[in-house]
Order: C-alpha cells, then sequence, then structure tokens
C-alpha cells in the first residue's frame, strides 16, 4: 500500500508543475487546449471555458499545450512566454513550502510564524543541497533512477506515515522545480534560455525546434534505459 501511495504522490506533485503552467498561461492570456493529468490515451475528461481537461491512462506525467500555433506562440511577447514556463517550476517550489509549513505547524508545534520562518529556512537549504545533487549527479550517471525507483525507494522509506508522505513530496517537489529549471531543451529552463537569447540573436530561434525535439528524443530514452535498470535492480 506505501508504494500506491507514493505513486499517487508522484502523480500529483507533477500535475501541480502542469498545473502551474496552465494558471501562468491563463494569467498571461496564453490559451491552453489541453491540459492533460497523465500520458498515453485519454481516458475522460470534461472542457472548461476554452481548455480541455483530460485524464490519460499514464497517470506519472502530464502536459499542457498552448491552443496557438508553433509561429504565433514565438510571436507572444518574451515575458509572457518566460511566465508560461517558469509556471511549474513556482508551482512545485510553492508545493514544497506548504508541505514544510504542514510539518512545521503539526510535527513540531510551531506557531504561524515560526513555521512560516521554518518553512523558508527548510526550503532554501533543499534548493541548495539539490544543486549540489545534481552537479553529483551528472558525475556519476550511476546514481540516477526513473520513476519506477523513486516508487521503490519512496515506499521503502516514506510511505509508511502521512508525515513521512509530506516529506518525500517536499523532497520530489523541490526535486522538479530544480531540474526544471536547468537550461537545457526541452525542460522549461531552456525554453527560459531561448526566450532570453532570441533577444541577443533572432537565429536562435531556428535552432529552438530541432534542439528541443533532440532533447525529448533522449529523455524518452533516459527514461526507457532508467526503467529497465530499475527493473532489473527490483527483481534481482
Amino acid at each position: 500500500m506505501s508504494y500506491l501511495a507514493v505513486a499517487i504522490v508522484i502523480g500529483l506533485l507533477i500535475a501541480i508543475h502542469e498545473y502551474g503552467h496552465l494558471l501562468a498561461g491563463k494569467l498571461c492570456g496564453i490559451p491552453v487546449r489541453p491540459f492533460s493529468n497523465g500520458f498515453g490515451p485519454r481516458l475522460f475528461g470534461f472542457k472548461l471555458a476554452e481548455t480541455f481537461y483530460w485524464f490519460s491512462l499514464i497517470p506519472l506525467g502530464g502536459y499542457v499545450l498552448p491552443a496557438l500555433e508553433d509561429p504565433d506562440f514565438r510571436r507572444l511577447p518574451a515575458y509572457k512566454r518566460i511566465t508560461f514556463a517558469l509556471g511549474g517550476p513556482v508551482a512545485n517550489i510553492i508545493g514544497a513550502f506548504v508541505g514544510f509549513f504542514i510539518l512545521g505547524l503539526s510535527q513540531f508545534r510551531l506557531g504561524v510564524v515560526q513555521a512560516v520562518s521554518f518553512a523558508i529556512t527548510n526550503l532554501l537549504m533543499g534548493l541548495q543541497q539539490q544543486l549540489y545533487g545534481l552537479s553529483m549527479l551528472f558525475a556519476d550517471f550511476g546514481q540516477m533512477t526513473g520513476i519506477v525507483g523513486l516508487v521503490a525507494v519512496g515506499g521503502a522509506q516514506f510511505g509508511s506515515t502521512l508525515a513521512d508522505l509530506l516529506t518525500f513530496s517536499v523532497l520530489i517537489n523541490i526535486s522538479l522545480a530544480v531540474l526544471n529549471l536547468l537550461p537545457l531543451p526541452p525542460l522549461d529552463g531552456g525554453r527560459v534560455m531561448f526566450c532570453v537569447l532570441e533577444k541577443i540573436s533572432r537565429h536562435t530561434a531556428r535552432v529552438e525546434a530541432p534542439l528541443t525535439l533532440i532533447g525529448w528524443a533522449l529523455v524518452m530514452v533516459l527514461m526507457v534505459c532508467l526503467t529497465v535498470r530499475d527493473v532489473g535492480r527490483i527483481v534481482a
């Protein structure tokens, strides 16, 4: 049961990330169609205003697509595209702050002001530690894990109590925020990077699409490899 709870938490946190993009898009006047909670075939959904909300077969993921053709999206002001890209990581950072705040109130019996201070301090420390951890991760790819590995580790270490699940959710929220802010296509940080580079040279727009496609292909290959390795470790 703990592994199922961890899998559900991971799915919810990824949905929070995508909802951040959705909200940022709406705040900037960018029409969104659709918002999908999950990947793969659509199971069911509904339409609210101009946005279709889908629930798809594979719950560990999701996506938000602007209701604009690529050339029209590129014509939007850079600040709107940057805001749209940052919406997901900001949502995860807010999620981590809320998690720390609840932990401060419930686990450490802090007052509201103390819990806010506790949340800010631990959030900044968590972001710093995650950045350091990523630098070590790129130095040793053997430490990398996929969704299956996260569920296995999370279920074994964090799935026994609600407090453990909340701690796990804080860690994953911080990881999602920092990872997606890396200036690499197709991550959110890569989109921000190209928006900035466009101000320096318009020619960078020509390479964004092919580099993003290559990035997506590499991410898919990496996720398949990590999943196969994670399963091999579990069944070994």
